[in-house]
């Protein structure tokens, strides 16, 4: 009674009236908020509503109620999405580049620059004095590591033909060593030392790799095609002796499909390979869309409550403080999604050689559409069968990238394997910078809607899959585009 007879007497007028159930803040509340902090937000402005102010003056926070949701709020979410979209966008920029630079100067020189500009651009990424320079260092991150399919061509040209699907799906294994590597490095670092030792630590992948790139055998296609021709016999007399086996007798000739030029980006949209590029270039947007959208809404999926099933009204009830840092065991879920990459590969490998490339992809994205329309009702699910959900989800959307990056080689002729691949990824990228915006914006106003966007999304792929011309199942590797109509 005294406080309130203290409020009265102040030359104030009250602004809105608080009802008892918005004053008790008790331990459920609280905890409820901990779980989703954009509802904290939203009721930290429901709350400075009902104020007490002076008649002639007014808080930041009606000012901008007043002044409403305008162009000034489009630009700033387009400048604050950067963040998410930064590192795709130079990915998607670098693409072509660094196949057009391995056709020049060829795959080991590409790579090698690409090993120290990605260490160099990911150490001072961690010195980032503001929001602008992480802007700018990650996007000088992504556009080095744009040049890390031209690995994957690599490796697939010294591999024979029937083994070249089972190694190429294989090497998605460092991919998700890699992420599971990331996720612990975060679980044991971000608590107690922050984002900055996060990110040196991360770059020590990549000091490795760059010091171990000089031993990386050049292209012996490039070799062959720069006239190199002793240099390609060292290279397989190399891979001969380790492998203890003689070279075929004989001498070495330049077999006729190397004598076209270098792919270009008209040739991969050629007449007879027009079909073919525009169905996997949606294949693959598709896919990165869906499997970083997976990434992404992992731990605001579990971050979500009852609430969230309700109409949007019924939420701003809630009494709300902010937190903003995961839990160990948001990092602990993180890592078993994470770890859903292996049985992803492993089951793509038994699929691929037994149905086809076509069909295993098809087969993947629909059974992905089914799961994520069940992660629609994520508010209602416990945490153990949302884990396993998002579990089964992230192995299938992994297994198709990995049955694309086998596919993709083998259906494009080899002068426009380099060109195919880049662009396909290229293509990749722009469905993993719009995705942020769904699966962690658009998700928080409606679960229900954003699943169905990534659903339908992963339909649509899975219908392209079936369109291709050609099934590269015990096919040897094209040698002219006639091969893809």
């Amino acid at each position: 009674m005294s406080n309130a007879s203290q409020v009265s007497d102040e030359p104030y007028h009250e602004l809105g009236e608080l009802r008892g159930s918005e004053l008790n803040i008790n331990s459920e509340n609280i905890s409820r908020c901990n779980r989703n902090f954009r509802n904290c937000v939203e009721r930290s402005l429901e709350l400075s509503s009902v104020v007490v102010i002076p008649d002639d003056t007014f808080t930041v926070i009606q000012a901008i109620n007043a002044l409403g949701f305008g162009k000034f709020q489009v630009k700033l979410s387009l400048f604050t999405g950067l963040c998410w979209m930064v590192v795709f966008l130079g990915m998607m920029l670098s693409s072509t580049f660094w196949s057009n630079l391995s056709d020049r100067y060829g795959s080991k020189q590409s790579l090698t620059l690409c090993a120290i500009l990605l260490l160099y651009y990911a150490f001072l990424s961690a010195f980032a004095p503001n929001f602008l320079w992480i802007l700018l260092l990650r996007g000088l991150v992504g556009f080095a590591i744009g040049c890390v399919p031209q690995s994957v061509t690599l490796y697939a040209e010294f591999l024979p033909a029937k083994q070249r699907a089972k190694c190429v799906i294989l090497l998605d294994c460092f991919w998700a060593l890699g992420a599971c590597f990331e996720v612990a490095i975060a679980l044991a670092i971000m608590p107690t030392f922050g984002w900055r030792w996060l990110l040196i630590l991360s770059t020590i992948p990549l000091l490795v790799f760059a010091i171990i790139t000089p031993w990386l055998p050049e292209s012996t296609v490039f070799d062959i095609t720069s006239g190199r021709m002793d240099k390609a016999i060292s290279t397989l007399e190399r891979v001969a002796r380790e492998n203890k086996k003689p070279l075929p007798p004989g001498r070495l000739v330049m077999d006729r499909f190397y004598q076209v030029n270098h792919g270009k980006l008209k040739d991969v949209l050629s007449k007879e390979m027009c079909k073919t590029s525009t169905l996997l270039w949606l294949v693959w947007m598709s896919t990165a869309f869906c499997y970083y959208g997976v990434v992404l809404m992992t731990t605001e999926l579990f971050h979500t409550s009852s609430e969230q099933c309700s109409s949007w009204e019924n939420k701003k009830e809630d009494i709300c403080q902010l937190d903003c840092r995961l839990e160990r065991s948001d990092y602990i879920d993180l890592l078993w999604t994470t770890l859903a990459e292996f049985p992803g590969i492993f089951s793509t490998i038994f699929a691929i050689e037994r149905i086809g490339r076509k069909k295993t992809m098809a087969f993947q994205l629909i059974m992905f559409a089914m799961l994520i329309c069940f992660l629609g009702r994520a508010c209602l699910l416990n945490r153990a069968a949302l884990t396993l959900a998002i579990f089964l989800a992230r192995g299938l959307i992994a297994g198709v990238f990995q049955a694309a990056y086998v596919y993709t080689p083998e259906v494009y002729p080899t002068h426009l394997r380099s060109i195919g691949v880049s662009t396909c990824s290229a293509m990749a990228r722009i469905g993993a910078m719009v995705t942020p915006y769904i699966a962690q914006v658009f998700l928080q106003w409606s679960i229900t809607g954003a699943m169905a966007i990534y659903a339908a999304t992963a339909l649509c792929a899975a219908i392209a899959t079936l369109a291709l011309p050609v099934e590269t199942k015990n096919h040897k590797s094209n040698d002219t585009s006639q091969e893809t109509r």
